[in-house]
This record gives C-alpha cells, sequence and structure tokens, in this order.
C-alpha cells in the first residue's frame, strides 16, 4: 500500500506511534476524568480475576461521557455533515458491531470501552491508568487535567509493583521521561530561554533515566528535583502571558498533533480499517475533552482530521470513496476557517497538510489513466474536485487578486487542461513502450505483420475513446473541452513520433502505407472527438483544433506513391530505350507478327497498375490518372521509337523536277528510237525485280504496323479493366477528364497511318521506283506500259496480306493504292523530260489504269469498288486530258490561268506548283501540254515561257 509522510514530521523519534497511542488514551482518560461530575471509585476485583488476567484489574465509575450506553445510538451527524453515504446498517459492519458486537450480548458498551478498544488500548492497561488517576485525584482534588503534568504524575503514583514484569514497568517509565522530553525541551510550546538552566538538568536526569530506572514512586531528592523542574519549565508565561492556566508540557506543535493524530484514528473501526464507526459523534465529543492539554482547536481539529482522513484513504489502497468524498467536504469548512484567521502556527500546520495532500492528488491526476479505471471512475471526480480545492485553499487561487478576477479565471479549468495533457502524454508513453515491446517479443500474432508505428496508432485510437467515454465526462465538470484537448493532446503525441518515421522514408514500401493509412485514421478520430465535443463551446472548438496541424497522412501518401509512380514510369521509359535499340521487328518472331518487345512492354504496364491497386491506400482513384498519364506518355515514347526511323509519306515522295518541254524526239527519228526501244525496256525489266533487302523492309514496317495495332488493342482493354477497379462515381469522375490511356491509342492510331502511309510511299516510290519512276512511260508509251509495275506490286500486296494483321490489312492496302494512283499521276505530270504523251497515247494509258485498278480490286477478293472509286477519282479527271486536242487545253489553260492569276502586260504568269492535281488548275493544265507531244504545244510553251528541254 501507498503511504504518506507526516505533515507534522517525527516529534520524537525515539516515541514510537504504539507510545504515542497509549499516552494519547492517558490524556484522554485523564481529561474525561476532570471533566466529569463525579469523581472516579476504585473497587478491586476478585482474586480469581485477578489472578486470570495476571495483574490487578480495577472497576472505575467512569465519567458521564465515558459510560454512555451504545445500544440506541442516533445516527452520526458528522458522517452526514462529511458527505458519507455508508452506514453501519447497511450490511458492510461497522466498528460498533465488528469490534464490540459479542459484548454486546452480555453488557452493554461504553463510548469510553469503544474508544479503548480502537486504539488498541488492553483492559490491564487501561485498569492500570484509572488506578493511577484515583491516586491523583486523591492527592489533588479538583484539579483539572490541563493543569498537571500527566507523565510526571503517573511516574510518581505508579510503581514497579503496578506492572506484570520489571521490563514493562521500566519501558512505561522510559516513555514518560521521553515523553517529558519532546514536550518541554524539544517542542515547547512557550519559547525555551537560553539563560534557562532548568532545561540541562532536566535533560541530565532524563537521560540518566533513560539509562537505569528511576525510583520515581518514592519522595527522594531526586523525584522531588524532577518534579521541581517540569513544573518550572511547563508553567513558564511568555511575553503573551500564555501559561497562566496551563501546563504546557503537550501542547507544542508538532507533538501535539501526533498525539492528536492518535486519537482521531480512534474513529475508524479497528476491525475494518475502510470505515470511520457510526458511533463517530460521541467518540469526537470525548476526543475534543483533551483540546486544552494538546492547545487543539476547532480550526486546528478540521486539519488534523483531514490528515487522518487523506491519510486513511491512502493507506488502505485507495478504495474507499466516501473517506474522500469526507476530505473534500471537510475542506469546504477549512477553506472558511483559512479565510478568517491570520494566525502564522495555523497556516503553518495548514500549508503542511494541504501541501502533502496536493503532492499525492497531483501524482494521482497528473497521471491519471495508472490510477482510475471503469471501476473506480466516480474516485475521480471526489480527487480532481479535493485538489482544486485544495490548491485554492493554499492560497494559489484565494488572494485577493483572484477574487477580484474570479469571473475572468478558471483555475480549475487550468489545472484540469494540465491533468489531462500530463496523463495522456504518459499513457501515451506507456502505450509506446508496450507495444515496442510486444513487437519484440512478437506475442501479438494477431497484428505481428503489422508495423510498431501502426499498432500505435491503432491502441491511441482506442485509449481516445476510452478516455471520451470514461474519463471526459467527469473532468467536463472543469474543463468544457476535456475530449477536445484529450484528443489534441494524443495528436500532438503521435504526431511526433509520426513526424519522426516520415523523415526516415526514402520510398514507398508497404510498411510505410500501413502507417500512414493507421495515422490518417487515428487522426480523423481525433478530429471528430474534438469536433464533437466542441458544439456547444464558445469558440467552437478553434483552440483545440489548432492544436491539431494535419499529418497530412494522404499527401505523404500521395507524394510517396507519385515518387513510386515516377520510379516505375522512368524505369519503364529507360527499358524501352534499351530494348527498342536491339528489337529487329520481325513479324515471324511469333504468332502475332509483332514485336516481343511490345508483350513485354505491356506486360510491365500490367503489372505496375496490378502493382498500384494492391498498394494499401485509399487514394487510388485519386492518383491514378496520374499513374496513367506516366503510363500514356511511356506507351506514346515506344509508338514514337517505333515509327522513329521509318519516314513518313513525304519521305519518299520524290521531288517535282522543273517544269521543262518533252525531249522524246520527233517521229523523223522514229525508226532508230523503235530499233533501241526494246533493249532499254528489256533491260529495264531486269531492274525492276525487287531485292530480299526491300522484302525484309517491308516485313519490319508490317511488325512495326502490327505492333501498334496490337498495343493499342491491348492498352484499351487494359484502360476498361482499370476503370473495373474503381468504384462507379469514381469512373464518371475520371471519364469526365479523359479516357485511360487515350493519348496512347491515339498516338498508335496515328502511328499506323504515319507507317501504313510510309509503307505504301516507300514501296511505291522506292521499292518499286526502277518499274514506276525510272520505267513507266519512259520513252514512248507502246514499249514502256504499266505491266512490270503491276507484277512488282503484286508481289509486294501479297507480302503485306501475308504479313499485316487483318484489322489494318485494308488500311495499309487502300494507301498503297493511293500511293500508286499518286505515282501514277507523278509520271503524267512530272515525269521529266524523257517523257511524252500523244493524243493517240491516251488509249494506252487509260487502259493501265484500269489494270492498276483492277490489280487493287482483284476480280472482288481486294477492295472494295466504291473505295476503288473514290480513290481514283483525281486520276479519273485527269485523264482525259491526255485526249483532249492541244489547242483545247491552251484556249482552256489560258482561260482559267487568267481567270486565277491575270496576265502581266498581255504575258501568261507562270503559275505555281500547289495543291492537288485537278482538270480546272492551272498548273495541271500546263504540264499536260508540256508532256504533249505535238508541234502546236512546243510552239505554245516557246513563245509564252520559253521552256528548256533538258533538266538544269
Amino acid at each position: 500500500m501507498e503511504s504518506l509522510p507526516s505533515p507534522f514530521g517525527d516529534p520524537a523519534p525515539n516515541l514510537s506511534n504504539s507510545e504515542l497511542r497509549e499516552t494519547a488514551y492517558e490524556i484522554l482518560v485523564a481529561a474525561c476524568r476532570s471533566t466529569g461530575s463525579r469523581p472516579l471509585t476504585y473497587i478491586p476485583q476478585s482474586p480469581k480475576s485477578d489472578r486470570s488476567n495476571g495483574l490487578t484489574t480495577a472497576s472505575l465509575s467512569p465519567s458521564p461521557s465515558l459510560h454512555r450506553s451504545l445500544t440506541s445510538t442516533a445516527a452520526s451527524k458528522v458522517k452526514k455533515a462529511l458527505g458519507m453515504k455508508k452506514r453501519i446498517g447497511d450490511g458492510d459492519g461497522g466498528a460498533g458491531e465488528s469490534s464490540s458486537q459479542p459484548d454486546r450480548s452480555k453488557k452493554s458498551v461504553t463510548v469510553g470501552e469503544l474508544v479503548r478498544v480502537q486504539m488498541r488500548i488492553s483492559e490491564q492497561i487501561d485498569s492500570r491508568i484509572r488506578r493511577a488517576l484515583l491516586r491523583i485525584a486523591s492527592g489533588q482534588l479538583g484539579r483539572r487535567v490541563e493543569m498537571m503534568v500527566l507523565p510526571l504524575e503517573l511516574l510518581q503514583q505508579l510503581k514497579a509493583s503496578d506492572f506484570p514484569d520489571q521490563e514493562e514497568y521500566e519501558s512505561w517509565q522510559r516513555r514518560n521521561l521521553k515523553l517529558l522530553e519532546a514536550g518541554l525541551i524539544l517542542y515547547p510550546c512557550v519559547p525555551l530561554s537560553k539563560s534557562d538552566k532548568s532545561v540541562q538538568q532536566l535533560k541530565q536526569i532524563i537521560r540518566s533515566g533513560l539509562e537505569r530506572p528511576l525510583d520515581t514512586g518514592k519522595i527522594t531528592g531526586e523525584t522531588q528535583n524532577l518534579r521541581s523542574l517540569v513544573m518550572s519549565l511547563a508553567s513558564r508565561q511568555n511575553n503573551n502571558g500564555i501559561g497562566s492556566e496551563t501546563c504546557h508540557w503537550a501542547d507544542g506543535f508538532p507533538l501535539n498533533l501526533r498525539i492528536y493524530q492518535m486519537l482521531l484514528e480512534s474513529c475508524f473501526d479497528v476491525n475494518d480499517e475502510l470505515l470511520i464507526v457510526e458511533e463517530v459523534d460521541e467518540v469526537l465529543e470525548l476526543i475534543k475533552k483533551t483540546w486544552p492539554v494538546l492547545g487543539i482547536n476547532q480550526m486546528i481539529h478540521n486539519v488534523c482530521f483531514l490528515w487522518v482522513l487523506v491519510n486513511r484513504y491512502v493507506s488502505t489502497g485507495q478504495v474507499e470513496n466516501d473517506l474522500l468524498v469526507a476530505a473534500h467536504n471537510l475542506i469546504l469548512e477549512i477553506e472558511n476557517d483559512a479565510m478568517e484567521t491570520n494566525d502564522p502556527e495555523y497556516s503553518k500546520i495548514l500549508s503542511s497538510v494541504l501541501s502533502l495532500v496536493m503532492d499525492w492528488g497531483e501524482k494521482r491526476l497528473l497521471a491519471y489513466h495508472d490510477t482510475f479505471n471503469i471501476d473506480n471512475v466516480e474516485t475521480l471526480e471526489t480527487t480532481v474536485s479535493l485538489g482544486i480545492l485544495v490548491a485554492k485553499v493554499l492560497g494559489e487561487d484565494i488572494s485577493s487578486e483572484y477574487r477580484r478576477k474570479k469571473k475572468h479565471v478558471d483555475s480549475g479549468r487550468d489545472r484540469v487542461d494540465t491533468y489531462i495533457r500530463s496523463s495522456l502524454r504518459m499513457a501515451f508513453q506507456q502505450t509506446k513502450r508496450m507495444v515496442e515491446h510486444s513487437k519484440k517479443s512478437k506475442s501479438r500474432q494477431s497484428t505481428n505483420n503489422l508495423p510498431a508505428l501502426a499498432i500505435l496508432a491503432e491502441d491511441i485510437g482506442h485509449l481516445a475513446f476510452n478516455e471520451k467515454a470514461i474519463f471526459s465526462p467527469i473532468l467536463k465538470n472543469w474543463h468544457p473541452l476535456a475530449a477536445g484537448v484529450a484528443a489534441a493532446t494524443l495528436h500532438s503525441c503521435y504526431g511526433t513520433e509520426l513526424k519522426k518515421f516520415v523523415s526516415g522514408i526514402t520510398e514507398l514500401t508497404p510498411d510505410a502505407i500501413r502507417v500512414l493509412t493507421a495515422a490518417d485514421k487515428l487522426e480523423k478520430d481525433l478530429v471528430q472527438i474534438a469536433v464533437q465535443d466542441a458544439v456547444d463551446s464558445e469558440d467552437g472548438g478553434k483552440s483545440v483544433i489548432r492544436e491539431m496541424p494535419p499529418f497530412e497522412a494522404e499527401v505523404v501518401i500521395g507524394n510517396l506513391v507519385k515518387s513510386w509512380i515516377k520510379i516505375r514510369v522512368d524505369r519503364l521509359k529507360e527499358w524501352i530505350d534499351r530494348n527498342l535499340q536491339q528489337e529487329v521487328w520481325n513479324p515471324r518472331s511469333n504468332k502475332l507478327g509483332i514485336a516481343p518487345s511490345a508483350v513485354d512492354v505491356l506486360r510491365m504496364v500490367d503489372e505496375t497498375l496490378e502493382a498500384f491497386f494492391l498498394l494499401p491506400i485509399l487514394l487510388h482513384p485519386v492518383l491514378l490518372p496520374e499513374l496513367t498519364s506516366g503510363l500514356d506518355k511511356c506507351m506514346q515514347h515506344y509508338v514514337s521509337k517505333a515509327k522513329s526511323s521509318c519516314g513518313s509519306r513525304n519521305t519518299f515522295l520524290p521531288v517535282l523536277p522543273a517544269l521543262t518541254r518533252c525531249t522524246v524526239g520527233s517521229r523523223l527519228h522514229g525508226v532508230f528510237k523503235k530499233k533501241e526501244k526494246p533493249m532499254v525496256a528489256s533491260h529495264r525489266r531486269k531492274s525492276q525485280l525487287g531485292t530480299g533487302n526491300d522484302s525484309a523492309e517491308i516485313l519490319q514496317f508490317c511488325c512495326r504496323i502490327n505492333t501498334l495495332q496490337y498495343i493499342r488493342t491491348e492498352i484499351e482493354s487494359s484502360g476498361r479493366k482499370t476503370l473495373n477497379r474503381l468504384p462507379e462515381s469514381e469512373v464518371a469522375a475520371l471519364d469526365a477528364k479523359g479516357k485511360i490511356f487515350e493519348q496512347s491509342i491515339s498516338y498508335c492510331s496515328k502511328g499506323i497511318q504515319q507507317l501504313s502511309e510510309a509503307t505504301a510511299y516507300k514501296i511505291v516510290f522506292h521499292d518499286l521506283s526502277n518499274v514506276l519512276w525510272d520505267g513507266l512511260y519512259l520513252g514512248e508509251v507502246p514499249s514502256s506500259r504499266i505491266e512490270p509495275f503491276l507484277q512488282e506490286l503484286e508481289r509486294c500486296l501479297e507480302i503485306i496480306s501475308s504479313s499485316v494483321h487483318d484489322r489494318v490489312r485494308t488500311r495499309v492496302i487502300s494507301d498503297i493504292m493511293r500511293a500508286s494512283f499518286d505515282g501514277f499521276l507523278l509520271v503524267l505530270l512530272a515525269g521529266g523530260p524523257s517523257r511524252g504523251f500523244t493524243i493517240q497515247d491516251s488509249a494506252a494509258v487509260e487502259e493501265d489504269f484500269k489494270f492498276l485498278c483492277d490489280l487493287f480490286w482483284s476480280n472482288g477478293d481486294g477492295l472494295p469498288l466504291d473505295l476503288i472509286e473514290k480513290v481514283s477519282t483525281t486520276v479519273k479527271s485527269i485523264l482525259p486530258l491526255l485526249r483532249t486536242d492541244t489547242d483545247s487545253l491552251i484556249e482552256r489553260f489560258k482561260a482559267v490561268c487568267l481567270e486565277n492569276h491575270g496576265s502581266d502586260r498581255g504575258k501568261l504568269p507562270l503559275p505555281p506548283t500547289s495543291g492537288p492535281w485537278s482538270p480546272t488548275e492551272p498548273n495541271t493544265l500546263l504540264r499536260v501540254l508540256c508532256y504533249r507531244y505535238d508541234e502546236p504545244a512546243t510552239k505554245f510553251l516557246k513563245k509564252t515561257y520559253n521552256l528548256p528541254r533538258k533538266l538544269t
């Protein structure tokens, strides 16, 4: 059990509690004897009784107060005044019942008998004291007890024969000598004079008596000297005249307080230390008779009784709240006493007692979680009220300045605020140590996978809710924001630990997420407690909320996830750069006809998304756009790399040669030309067969196209799967911002378009340039028809058809058709000076174009006719110009040119090469004239523009 130091000090180190208790009983009996209306009488008992008790006993006729019967005790007024609820008849038992019930069946129990039992005084000692008092009374009839020095009188009235043995007698004598020393020399009520030689003389006699027994029962020079010295010191008067009618031998502080404490403790049941006897009123009435001897008054009595109550509460395990309630109510009376007196001695006693009570109370309240729980929480209210009241009485809040500011100062609130913060800090540290110990010992198997700080967050959450449910309703009596302050304190404590943890995080880990998630939940709970607690407060709880700067766990999680995303995205981009440098783009490498790197990069994208959704966070919808945006850019980077070296449509288009006049010769030299043409044509046909390198390049283009198509399909599917992981409300919010991987999908579509066009124009203008640009209609038309080009083009189409994914095959072949038609027109309109056409050649040219269209139609197995018609519209609009007579062409050209550009002093301007070919466009008409092999065209061009006949 906890014990408190005495506020009165140790007045006589060589006087034990039992010796002080016996002295207190002697004073009590003597005081009751001197105040009685009839003297004590001594009636010897029978010899049998003497022998059975082992000593001479006596039956005394005590004063009426000592002799009062307890058989019909009324309800205690003292208990009622102190607010004590338990009564002797409530089934708990009481002093009267438990200690004296057996005797009540035989005889009526008196108050004096009750007190004797409570003070643990045997009948033998009680009989001896009464016998001595009879002897004293016979020699000093009518003398009041406060006018005598009781130890001195007892020493002279009792002899060794009055004790069972010599040892007990000597012990008794030493006790009284030590008592005289304490009361007259060590702690005198009237200050001693330095010049008083009687002090040293008395010391010498006492020292001698402690070393060897004195024969105090006889009248000797030594005993007379002892009496003279004792009475001289006990009867001293101070400057205030104190001591005129009192012997001051037991009224010096703190000896008298220790003796009085022994008397007050008789109010407690000797068999049940938690209970005050129901006859406490009568007992206190008896005890008050000792006040003249001990120098006690009502105010000092209240302070001493307060101490006895508190000390008994503490020493018995702090389980009987009635004792604390009584102490609290007694302080209310003491508060009035303190305000009405200026007695320095009283203030000293009061300060000593209340300081110890305050220290004890503060120790409990500053760590109330260690002391109080749901079973004894009612004691908390009493303890807090007691502590606040004690603080006021001590003068901390009872000053005049406080009274003036009372309306503006709430000392109770300030103290409770301190208690809450202190206790919760200690509770937090204790919980933290328990969690750390638990983690080390691995005793918490169910949560062993959680990091300590996450477990701590859970435990602190439980602590906060317990605080709100158990303690806050009581503490709210003094502090309107008790639960809010508790929440703010725990928030601060955990925030400190979290800050240390966050400062050490370098990357996203499952433990980091668990801790931050737990911290976020804890913060939400604490803030909710604070907000709910502050609903009715004056400031709405703003003061408490300001004490709770956000953990920003979501922000930290967000930043960690963003860092995690950046690392994953950067790694993926590096992987793309590294692997695409080694990619061979061989469609035969797998069944899908795609690059292996595409399979890997999409697998990595899916793995990243899977890992992201496995993160134990609640921010998936918030942070998903950042992740998908990063992955989207990676896929765009892949697509960009995949098509970066392939060029575009314009890469393979030949540069249009400057306008010239055709130089294929005249019909006068036709014989020579006809002999030479077969040789030239034969030679060119040999060179028109595509090389193996060209085929490999076409396959690479096909592989790239397939790859982009595969990526587009898979990335769309991945986006849909990703959305399915989210709640519908979040999906709607994301859709408002655009589809997942929208940029990649668009980039793939544009990439496929670019690659398809590049493939088509590469085939037509690069791979087949020898049979198109360098062969078709070169020289004379009949000898350089389109058949070689169609043969090579058909071979390329077969490669394309077998290599390109069926979902993009039509697109690629359509682009090849478009490129073929563009090439065909370029040959007709920009084929250079080596080409020339007559009106008669127009039939062959139209027939060749029909053959070209038929190749793509392929008897219905190729492209749709409507598509072929649509793409061939421009060519078909130009072909009629080839069969139009030259004069008509010239007139049409002049009209269109003047209409569009006007004339410069009667001269036709040279129309620029711009825009698409068209039969109504001046440049198109001019080019038809340039390649018209007849005299009118030659004259017109010579006169109008003086065009050269060869390229310079």
